[in-house]
């Protein structure tokens, strides 16, 4: 499962959404920085960190937890698509 973390520049929010990636033991994920991508910005900048699961699209946004984070993993609940 490819994963991308949309974050942006000194942001504790990201780096908390790392610690709980990390303490559910996710596998690699790609750092995706939207600070100066107008696009990225428009889409993710209110809603930073956001775990993007690019083979099918599903997002889950923070504030998420590490039984949140192994279901989104396994294939449940979708937060904040879109």
């Amino acid at each position: 499962m490819p994963l991308a973390l949309y974050q942006r520049d000194d942001c504790h929010l990201c780096d908390a959404a790392i610690e709980v990636m990390a303490a559910a033991g996710v596998p690699e994920f790609e750092s995706v920085w939207i600070d100066g991508d107008a696009a990225l910005e428009a889409r993710y900048g209110q809603r930073v960190p956001v775990l993007r699961d690019q083979a099918n699209g599903r997002e889950l946004a923070w504030p998420f937890d590490t039984a949140g984070l192994r279901a989104f993993l396994a294939g449940g609940a979708d937060q904040g698509a879109g």
